[in-house]
């Protein structure tokens, strides 16, 4: 629903340095088209780069209101608060969005279409896309994407919002610089708004949640030949105890090759310091082991790299933590979002 050349103001109310802003901060990152603004109080009139590293020409202003001045088109919420529940100044601003014939997108468990007040406020030819729902249609998978002749690999990780979505866009554009075919599959609310595809993962009843990712893969991959690409988009990790997603994704999407994404330093599941991140190792046994059940082609996928997040390191320490991580497992290990995808797109093609 949402065009590559339509322009977004993103909402981000206090999340441009904060998790929470995870999917904001990745459309400002990855989003080809045009994003003419940035909607957050707590950081109005200060540089984007100096806020978040990225360095994009967006303004950040205070308020909706402030972003009309920039002749948006549509207002895309950015946020992904634990919970996914729409809070009061986004609110405001969407109202505000909509009464001023703005287009909305929106990925939280809050529907804006449902909202009668918020509803209400549209204006033809202005639409309210609410990314987070189950398809229509689904069936039960059958393994049916292991017969694409494509390439797929599935990024899995030690935790959560880790930089599962990023490695596989920044692989997708290594692989496109290199001429090879690639394509990508969102599995969340940001992947979906920055390829305008995919399916909202956790939105899906979990009978069906494999199937909704087959269905997905299969549609991606048309017309892909054995050289060709797809990325699919990960989701939680299997170290995680309230996780559910990382086992349909790889029944659904059959991968021929899996990515493991992990930050440089971490020992624990954020914010559960009583779970630890097993060992790299392990981690990697276990998912390999899953990959291979549920087949019919009888493929065992191997992990071929690690994209390892060293966000939180500086240049020296990132080099540092990147070959002992090489070391450790023996296997590469690169950052792509640091160091671009070539180094993974060169351990994968091989």
């Amino acid at each position: 629903m949402l065009s590559p050349d339509q322009r977004l103001v993103v909402l981000l109310h206090g999340g441009l340095a904060d998790l929470s802003g995870k999917t904001g901060l990745a459309l400002l990152r990855y989003r080809p088209g045009p994003i003419v603004a940035v909607v957050d109080p707590a950081h109005a009139g200060r540089p984007l780069l100096e806020v978040t590293g990225i360095d994009r020409p967006v303004p950040v202003v205070a308020s909706l209101a402030a972003a009309l001045a920039f002749e948006p088109e549509v207002a895309v919420v950015g946020l992904a608060p634990s919970g996914g529940r729409l809070g009061p100044a986004v609110r405001a601003d969407l109202a505000a969005a909509l009464a001023a014939g703005l287009s909305v997108a929106c990925g939280l468990h809050s529907r804006i279409g449902d909202d009668p007040e918020l509803a209400a406020l549209r204006r033809d030819p202005a639409w309210i896309w609410d990314l987070r729902h189950e398809p229509p249609g689904l069936e039960v998978a059958s393994g049916r994407a292991s017969a694409l002749p494509c390439q797929r690999l599935l990024a899995v990780g030690s935790d959560m919002a880790v930089g599962k979505m990023s490695a596989c866009l920044e692989l997708e554009a290594a692989a496109r610089r290199r001429g090879v075919a690639a394509r990508f599959v969102g599995t969340g609310q940001a992947g979906i708004l920055i390829s305008g595809a995919g399916v909202a993962l956790d939105a899906v009843r979990v009978d069906y949640a494999a199937g909704a990712v087959e269905a997905a893969v299969l549609k991606a991959g048309e017309g892909l030949g054995p050289d060709g690409l797809l990325l699919v988009e990960g989701q939680g990790s299997l170290a995680h105890p309230g996780s559910s997603a990382t086992l349909p994704l790889l029944r659904g999407s059959q991968p021929t090759h899996l990515l493991l994404v992990h930050r440089a330093g971490q020992r624990h599941l954020k914010g559960m310091p009583q779970v630890p991140i097993p060992p790299l190792h392990e981690l990697i046994a276990a998912a390999e082991s899953l990959a291979a059940l549920g087949r019919a082609d009888g493929l065992r996928p191997r992990v071929r790299a690690v994209a390892l997040n060293t966000a939180q390191l500086d240049a020296a320490a990132a080099a540092a933590a990147l070959a002992a991580t090489a070391e450790l497992i023996g296997l590469p290990c690169s950052d792509p979002v640091r160091h671009g995808g070539e180094e993974l797109l060169e351990a994968l093609l091989a």
